[in-house]
């Protein structure tokens, strides 16, 4: 990964125009690393994330900043407001007749509603296509507002917005990439250009951290979910789709809408995937979908827990055999109480969705408690 230089030059990170051909040939990727990536997407669609207000969409709407597939690019598609793109694009600004440039502090912006509110660890600021209509800088600050804030309640002069990444130079067409150091939990964002310009697509990468009063009020609930704070850890394979697709919400609505990994060819091993619970829980029962993996579900599953980051690895769920495209339940005979749970796949295979509900113990609900108050 290369940073993206700083420069007085306001040119100098243009990508070269469209000549024809992939579009996403000369793409690139700049900026403090990808490490964050890794970790789930809060202002993900699928959570409940939603671009809730703008000051200008001009040539295109804020809602593309969320899609989740990569942005398209059609050199002949315009339309009656000129070029369409595929992200969101604001007018160009302009000053007075003797100073016709936009003033220092001009910018526009967007306020994210995080799908799921939690600690921002890195943003992907992605200008994919464009090229010299980018914007020359970007920020973004942060807030955490309860319940189901209006535009205009989260706009209002007593709402505290943290800078987040502070104003930075971007490159256009390629991913903008921006390590966050806040350990705050926060419930928007606000995308702020300067001073206008496209953005393509925005990712919010992060840790969720769910209210222990609604988890309270819902008694039983997934452990493993990503909206209430399970997080997926590591995994021996993620060839063809990430494992934190395994505890998204939802059921998958196509086979690459879960976990699958390449075919194994050593004998004697196995895949995995290895996930930290919303805090320690006394687990009932699990939930194990095939869904839409028809040729290509794990044959047998077995699920082991932990208690804690040093805890020996015991047995949840033996060795069996599932079915592909099916939910398979498994109620257990006794609760399992556990802060980690890895799922075994023999000898390969995919997973479309697992479920582990049951609830929070004293000693999580505390450790969870004291997480949400430190934000």
């Amino acid at each position: 990964m290369t940073s993206t230089p700083v420069t007085d030059d306001p040119h100098a990170n243009d990508a070269a125009p469209y000549g024809g051909g992939d579009p996403y040939a000369d793409y690139h990727t700049f900026g403090d690393g990808d490490a964050f990536t890794e970790l789930v997407d809060l202002a993900d669609r699928r959570l409940g994330a939603g671009v809730v207000a703008a000051n200008d969409e001009f040539f295109a709407e804020r809602e593309n900043l969320l899609v989740r597939e990569r942005a398209v690019f059609d050199p002949e598609h315009f339309g009656h407001k000129g070029k369409v793109m595929d992200g969101w694009e604001t007018r160009r600004r302009r000053g007075t007749a003797d100073a016709p440039f936009p003033a220092p502090e001009d910018h526009d912006w967007a306020i994210v509603r995080l799908g799921a509110p939690g600690v921002v660890r890195g943003v992907v600021v992605d200008t994919a296509h464009f090229r010299g209509n980018y914007p020359q800088r970007v920020s973004l600050q942060a807030t955490s507002v309860p319940g189901s804030p209006s535009p205009e309640e989260l706009l209002a002069a007593d709402v505290k917005w943290e800078e987040i990444v502070p104003v930075s130079q971007v490159r256009g067409h390629a991913a903008n990439h921006f390590a966050v150091t806040s350990e705050r939990r926060f419930t928007h964002v606000r995308v702020r250009q300067h001073p206008d310009g496209g953005i393509a697509r925005l990712r919010v990468h992060g840790e969720v951290v769910p209210d222990p009063a609604w988890l309270d009020l819902l008694g039983t609930f997934d452990l493993a979910s990503v909206l209430n704070g399970g997080t997926y850890e590591d995994a021996s394979d993620k060839f063809y789709s990430s494992p934190t697709q395994i505890i998204l919400p939802g059921t998958s609505r196509k086979m690459d809408d879960g976990w699958e990994n390449r075919r194994r060819r050593v004998h004697g091993t196995n895949d995995w995937v290895r996930f930290r619970l919303a805090a320690q829980g006394a687990i009932r029962a699990v939930e194990i979908d095939t869904a839409y993996l028809k040729g290509n579900s794990a044959g047998w599953i077995a699920l082991s827990g932990r208690n804690g980051e040093n805890g020996e690895w015991f047995e949840i769920i033996p060795r069996t055999k599932l079915q592909p495209d099916t939910l398979h339940r498994f109620p257990l005979a006794a609760q399992a109480v556990a802060t980690h749970v890895r799922l075994d796949a023999f000898p390969d295979g995919g997973v479309a969705r697992m479920r582990v509900h049951g609830v929070l113990t004293g000693e999580g609900r505390a450790a969870l408690e004291e997480r949400f108050r430190r934000g």
